[in-house]
């Protein structure tokens, strides 16, 4: 099956070495800017790859929404199955994608999109056929989870981190979609919309790691707690919870072992209870591999990983309730009910009474409104 490519930067130019040696699929055109036209695979026309009758499918690792989207719907029109890597383009137009999907017969399948070369989505697109979904989540970001670790065991200060995780090619230039948490919360979005037929578009709930500081590693992980930024998501009765922040983790815990870049994935099935996979969650090669995993997919017929059925919903995350670690400013410490509170000059540490996620993070932006500093997580024991 040959596979034209859209967009020739660090896993474009995986997709096309993989594309060359894998059994039933060949490298087509290669979609690049105008002016890079520098070999006879490239093409910087769409035209030329939706009009040319031999390519069968069309691979998407260029990012962003448009113009992908826009290529997406080319490709589908003109009968090309679609393969992606583009998690942003997934949770925010996967709906329609996967509609366009099946009024014309081809594929629309997107497991890179979310835990690079870790099978996330494809084992929750098998698993919800015979078994029922009643949790999912996990570290689904490797940016945050390399500062993380760099922070809590080598000693390096938030600064440091990044430009240590940016130095590695870990962190792009402009790290805002991974250290805000937007990145996970893009990819339990695609989680949910797999396992619960709900892509969640309203009510989504994201704290990332901008906040955390030295001082705060230092106060955590002398009470025996790992901080790492958790995905969460699952059914409630009217629909589902989708989240992500930072959760401090008894140093037992298996996600203490989660270390670098990595990242770790995970679902409860009713019937086959807790499933783990842990493995690289970006890069070339192992995105490579999965983009190449649903191009073999299709080989054998597989068509779709949303459901007919799959809509925007509503997420509720006032069910999920949790203990939070809070540092702000000592004179704003009242403003939480709390289990404990620390004094260190003019800053405070408590630990809050039981209170839902929605919640916590209504009361964070409330204050930062008010000008507060202050980094919160929640406490697993």
């Amino acid at each position: 099956m040959k596979t034209a490519i859209l967009g020739f930067g660090t896993v474009g130019v995986g997709v096309y070495e993989m594309l060359g040696k894998a059994r039933g699929l060949e490298p087509g055109p290669v979609l690049v800017r105008p002016g890079k036209e520098d070999a006879p695979f490239k093409v910087s026309s769409m035209e030329a790859i939706v009009s040319d009758p031999s390519v069968e499918a069309v691979a998407e690792v260029m990012g962003g929404i448009e113009p992908a989207f826009r290529y997406a719907c080319q490709a589908m029109e003109a009968g090309k199955h679609f393969v992606t890597s583009n998690k942003a383009l997934v949770a925010a137009k996967g709906v329609e994608l996967n509609r366009l999907a099946r009024e014309k017969g081809v594929a629309f399948l997107f497991s890179a999109a979310c835990g690079g070369g870790v099978p996330f989505l494809h084992n929750l697109t098998l698993a919800r056929e015979s078994d029922s979904i009643l949790s999912l989540g996990g570290i689904l970001n490797g940016t945050t989870n390399y500062m993380l670790d760099a922070m809590q065991r080598l000693g390096l200060d938030y600064a440091e981190a990044l430009a240590d995780a940016q130095r590695l090619g870990y962190a792009e230039a402009d790290p805002t979609a991974d250290v805000s948490g937007l990145d996970a919360l893009r990819k339990i979005m695609l989680a949910c919309a797999v396992a619960y037929d709900v892509l969640p578009a309203e009510g989504l709930l994201n704290e990332g790691i901008e906040s955390v500081t030295a001082a705060d590693v230092r106060h955590f992980r002398s009470r025996g707690y790992t901080c790492r930024l958790l995905a969460s998501g699952g059914r409630t009765e009217s629909g589902v919870y989708s989240y992500v922040e930072p959760v401090l983790l008894r140093d037992g815990a298996a996600e203490c072992s989660v270390l670098q870049n990595y990242n770790m994935a995970r679902y409860e099935g009713r019937n086959s209870g807790p499933i783990v996979l842990m493995g690289q969650g970006a890069g070339r090669y192992p995105t490579a591999s999965a983009v190449l995993r649903d191009l073999s997919g299709i080989l054998r017929g597989e068509r779709a990983m949303f459901s007919e059925s799959c809509a925007r919903g509503r997420v509720d995350n006032s069910g999920s309730v949790h203990c939070y670690y809070v540092r702000l400013p000592a004179d704003l410490a009242g403003e939480i009910a709390a289990e404990s509170t620390e004094y260190e000059g003019e800053v405070a540490r408590l630990v809050t009474k039981p209170m839902s996620v929605s919640a916590m993070h209504e009361t964070a932006r409330r204050l930062r409104e008010q000008g507060a500093a202050l980094f919160f997580a929640a406490i697993r024991d």
